[in-house]
């Protein structure tokens, strides 16, 4: 091989480090397919709403869905104003840095990053126990929890590495074998004439339903379920025509996912029965396993097979979210490698255009986070799912928050788009429903991580501290930085 030959094959098996991840690869239902991946719909379906309708407001569950699914509604409005402005793979902290300056925008990059490594951490730690348990009831072969975590880990890097368009297919198939047969009982259902007492449309929609009992609870898990739709403007680069892309699948994201959760949680309390709903969900809570309120109106309905088909389900739901936040986190190390917030290294790509450098080191983050609960024996699902799973919403709900001020004040300067809807009116109303999220989360944050008070406290503390340490380095690299 002569010496020009070996340059051109060294050349064509090196990784790109151009810095522009592959345009074109995905269209509207493809990011549909990333988004409800990350919600996980039977994970959301199977351990939020029992705990909505057995602790918070009953029967009027669904009602609060449809509030949080208003409320994301409005804040959307400006996330698309501003997403047709700005496309970056770092979504949120650029949005907030264009509003309200480089060094809150880098700070709430720090955030975004560490809700997206926890919230991802937290399903390792749910996947993790779920496996165990199917291989241990299928085989009688105990395997600790940690070994089949660590075992996908290297598996979602290699599905990451391999382009964005295997991963979409890959969560295709998950997504819509979970989504279709919780779909398909609540149109069963619905048809039929609901459950023992009926439908109950205004057992559930009613006023006087959904204030009942502790409202504030129900609509904190609703708005935790709806964590992740912001994935639509992260793929903005690898969009078709995203300034198109990107608006219609976030509107779809929302709108979809508003009414998959408030139809389903309204059958599911029509399946029990409105009037006993919130004790049989109770009952659930109290065997500790949450998941029988929702499989055994689906076993009734379909037969015996559901028990073994719906634990199988729940834990490619999981996957198929580990993998979507998976590739959500390394594009904002990527994003940010790229504008030398952090190691230039970062923005490697390999020949698919995937960052395959960003996903090592988010893999690393995620053993990182995990291994500490495997090493002290601590049980994945009550500590390490539930502390990351509030941790992480919590964080997700402070950039909501801020970049729906950034919109406003991003808009009022620049003039690049002057209608008052857009750019003023519903930023605003989003951003008060969000602050009064916020408030919810954190008045129970306690119920939410299903730990004790000064756990809660210090982790809802290490969400502002991120912050503060996102601010500060971004003052130390602010003369690395490569983009005003």
């Amino acid at each position: 091989m002569d010496s020009q030959t070996a340059v051109s094959t060294e050349a064509a098996t090196a990784p790109s480090t151009a810095g522009r991840l592959k345009p074109d690869s995905l269209g509207v239902l493809g990011i549909l397919f990333f988004v409800l991946s990350a919600q996980a719909p039977l994970t959301g379906i199977a351990g939020a709403v029992p705990i909505a309708v057995g602790i918070g407001n009953g029967a009027g569950t669904p009602a609060a869905y449809l509030l949080a699914g208003a409320v994301i509604l409005l804040f959307s409005v400006g996330f698309v104003a501003m997403g047709r402005h700005v496309v970056d793979a770092g979504a949120f902290y650029t949005y907030i840095g264009k509003g309200l300056g480089r060094p809150t925008g880098s700070g709430s990059a720090g955030v975004a990053l560490f809700a997206y490594c926890a919230i991802q951490a937290a399903m390792y730690g749910l996947y993790g126990a779920t496996v165990s348990g199917l291989v241990e009831h299928y085989t009688g072969t105990h395997v600790a929890w940690w070994v089949w975590t660590l075992v996908t880990m290297v598996i979602v890097q290699v599905l990451g590495a391999s382009g964005i368009e295997m991963g979409a297919r890959i969560l295709t198939v998950f997504v819509l074998a979970e989504f279709s047969i919780l779909i398909v009982f609540a149109l069963v259902t619905f048809f039929k004439g609901g459950g023992p007492e009926g439908l109950g449309f205004t057992d559930s929609f009613s006023a006087s339903a959904a204030l009942q009992g502790a409202p504030g609870v129900a609509l904190m898990f609703a708005v935790a379920s709806m964590f992740g739709f912001e994935a639509t403007a992260i793929y903005g680069e690898e969009a078709r025509e995203p300034r198109r892309t990107v608006p219609r699948a976030t509107y779809l994201s929302v709108g979809v996912v508003t009414g998959f959760f408030a139809f389903t949680s309204w059958m599911l309390v029509s399946a029990h029965g409105a009037s006993h709903a919130t004790g049989e969900a109770g009952k659930a809570l109290e065997s500790g396993d949450a998941t029988s309120f929702v499989f055994a109106p689906i076993a009734a309905q379909f037969g015996g097979w559901v028990d073994d088909v719906l634990p199988v389900l729940l834990a490619t739901s999981l996957f198929a979210g580990i993998l979507a936040f998976h590739n959500s986190a390394n594009r904002y190390l990527f994003s940010l490698g790229r504008e030398r917030l952090l190691p230039h290294g970062l923005t490697a790509l390999n020949r698919r255009h995937s960052p395959w450098a960003a996903g090592v080191v988010q893999t690393v983050l995620a053993a990182l986070l995990v291994l500490p609960f495997a090493i002290l024996g601590k049980d994945p699902v009550l500590t390490l799912f539930s502390w990351f799973s509030g941790v992480a919403v919590l964080a997700m709900m402070l950039l909501y928050f801020l970049t729906s001020v950034s919109v406003v004040v991003f808009f009022r300067r620049s003039r690049a788009d002057t209608r008052p809807w857009n750019t003023v009116i519903a930023p605003v109303l989003g951003a008060l429903g969000i602050a009064g999220a916020i408030w919810l989360i954190v008045e129970n944050f306690t119920t939410l991580i299903g730990g004790d008070r000064t756990t809660a406290i210090w982790l809802q503390l290490s969400v502002p501290a991120v912050l503060v340490l996102g601010l500060v380095a971004a003052r130390v690299t602010r003369g690395r930085a490569v983009r005003p």
